[in-house]
């Protein structure tokens, strides 16, 4: 079983930004940032594979970043001009051949 930790949530305001890290017990998974907000389904925001190709969710795109550092097994994910509709817990996972694994989610709160 992977384990992923992640880390950088908080609170910012309307136009902050944010860097989320998720370290992860192994390699060459592609890792995927979720969110959830309150009273929603949890949905894909960001993933990256292990040659870094990247896929974005349309409400993100031109705002947030995702990255990895496959020699730290870590991957990041950079958030700018961040809105209200941001909020939600965010969520790590890594998936390979089939199988997936998730971190335990840290809270991003965008409110002035």
């Amino acid at each position: 079983q992977v384990q992923l930790v992640e880390s950088g949530g908080g609170l910012v305001q309307p136009g902050g930004s944010l860097r989320l890290s998720c370290a992860a017990s192994g390699s060459g998974f592609t890792m995927g940032w979720y969110r959830q907000a309150p009273g929603k389904q949890r949905e894909l925001v960001a993933s990256i594979n292990s040659g870094g190709a990247t896929n974005y969710a349309d409400s993100v795109k031109g705002r947030f970043i995702i990255s990895r550092d496959n020699t730290k097994n870590t991957a990041y994910l950079q958030m700018n001009s961040l809105k209200p509709e941001d909020t939600a817990v965010y969520y790590c996972n890594a998936y390979w051949g089939g199988m997936s694994s998730w971190g335990q989610g840290t809270q991003v709160t965008v409110s002035s």
